[in-house]
């Protein structure tokens, strides 16, 4: 008999849509490799909840959202105007998964939330950076404390395994340096202008292609990608860095003459999140810069996103990712819960 996982489902937006379509699709997979039956107990969005400890129909609560109908309307099991965070505290679950807007300002409601399932010896799996950024230290002792797992994979470049490398895989390397791409709304606009576009052109293709959002001020300015850098600063490289350690620098000033200039030095520019180890720790930034046509970075194209960690005994790790909408990131989502359980 598989093992029978109950899980906490909160934001039902595209990754938390994109979730529930893989539990429909990858349910006989998820039983016949892995032992495991995932059923959603509890779900949340902007309307309230659904609740029911014997399980939800997820193909059902995907009917309804793409009905534009929210979780409370869930037949018997709806309750309007419940809230994420109490949906948290009386659900029957084993995992959260947390994956509300992300909030940069405080982290809420999924800070609050993660903190509850915590507290309550759940584990809890997100995609939200915001809490992480905010608190990473405190959650990830309270996990401890409670006998708990923090899952987070999703929230750095969503498929690809950035931190899984890390913390997984580069068992007792020191690691010299970490260069990434992890937006892929600016690295979509950089690879336009290197074509020829103008700054403007290339952002309003980008959101004609569903790439950039309406409002792209996170992305083109660099902070989405700080806030990555300063997850991989905590989990993988131990040290407990905020966003006011990153240097960080967009790509809203770059002009065709820039470009020009760089290929005419054999170079391409990308907007690199780097960790570079000094004497006195990592200096951590974020900015346009030229990489020579040999990096492995300058390979990536449009949607792309990278990792490159620098070694010193398993040498140099590339990493890449071509991902377009949200399902890899919910991909994500699962292959944390599958880990954890």
């Amino acid at each position: 008999m598989p093992k029978r996982i109950r899980l906490a489902l909160i934001g039902l937006g595209n990754v938390g849509r994109g979730f529930l379509e893989l539990l429909t699709t990858k349910q006989e997979t998820l039983r016949t490799r892995y032992g495991l039956e995932l059923v959603v107990t509890a779900a949340a969005d902007t309307s309230g909840a659904a609740l029911d400890a014997r399980g939800l129909d997820a193909a059902l609560l995907l009917v309804r959202k793409r009905a534009g109908q929210g979780a409370a309307t869930y037949p018997v099991a709806g309750r309007p105007g419940l809230s994420a965070l109490d949906t948290v505290r009386r659900a029957h679950a084993d995992v959260l998964l947390e994956a509300s807007l992300t909030n940069l300002k405080d982290g809420e409601p999924g800070l609050s939330c993660i903190r509850t399932a915590l507290t309550r010896g759940l584990h809890a799996v997100t995609a939200n950076k915001g809490p992480l950024v905010h608190a990473y230290p405190e959650l990830v002792a309270l996990a401890q404390e409670r006998g708990a797992g923090l899952g987070f994979s999703a929230a750095v470049c969503g498929a690809l395994p950035t931190v899984n490398i890390g913390r997984r895989d580069l068992v007792a390397c020191a690691i010299a340096r970490i260069e990434g791409i992890f937006n892929s709304t600016t690295h979509y606009i950089l690879t336009s202008m290197a074509e020829g576009r103008d700054y403007a052109t290339a952002l309003r293709e980008a959101q004609e292609e569903g790439v950039a959002e309406a409002d792209p001020t996170l992305d083109v300015e660099g902070w989405d990608a700080a806030n990555k850098l300063v997850i991989l600063a905590n989990s993988v490289l131990g040290i407990p860095a905020t966003l006011a350690d990153v240097a960080v620098e967009g790509i809203t000033r770059l002009t065709p003459n820039d470009f020009a200039r760089a290929q005419a030095e054999g170079k391409v520019i990308k907007l690199l999140c780097t960790a570079a180890q000094e004497e006195a720790g990592y200096r951590l930034s974020v900015r346009p810069t030229p990489l020579p046509r040999g990096h492995p970075l300058v390979t990536l194209r449009g949607w792309q996103m990278g990792i490159v960690y620098h070694t010193d005994i398993m040498g140099v790790q590339f990493a890449a990712v071509d991902e377009r909408g949200p399902v890899p990131t919910a991909a994500a989502m699962l292959r944390d819960v599958v880990n954890l359980v």
